[in-house]
């Protein structure tokens, strides 16, 4: 394992819980470093708010962006980051290329 693992951002719609779980332990077992989206339950708008701008930081923090999107849904909110990853020059990759 080197110095310094990969830190790898994964980006995804809630409705892909599992499959966003299952990244995260595939690539954390091979020696990444994950930072993921918050999980879990209802959250107001203002929350939401913070959630979506914490996880912009995410994505400036990490060598790379995984996009979790089967049959290729990429929704509003993965839009805006996709969008960021490639505005600050992070490699974007995705699990369905769809």
């Amino acid at each position: 394992m080197p110095d310094r693992p990969e830190i790898v951002c994964l980006c995804g719609s809630a409705r892909f819980a599992d499959e966003m779980r299952a990244a995260n332990r595939d690539l954390t077992l091979a020696g990444v470093i994950v930072v993921a989206p918050c999980e879990g339950g209802e959250i107001t708008d203002e929350q939401k708010a913070v959630l979506d701008a914490v996880h912009l930081r995410k994505i400036d923090l990490a060598d790379r962006v995984l996009v979790v999107n089967p049959g290729g849904y990429v929704g509003e909110s993965v839009s805006r980051e996709i969008a960021h990853a490639r505005a600050t020059g992070k490699p974007i990759s995705f699990t369905d290329q769809a």
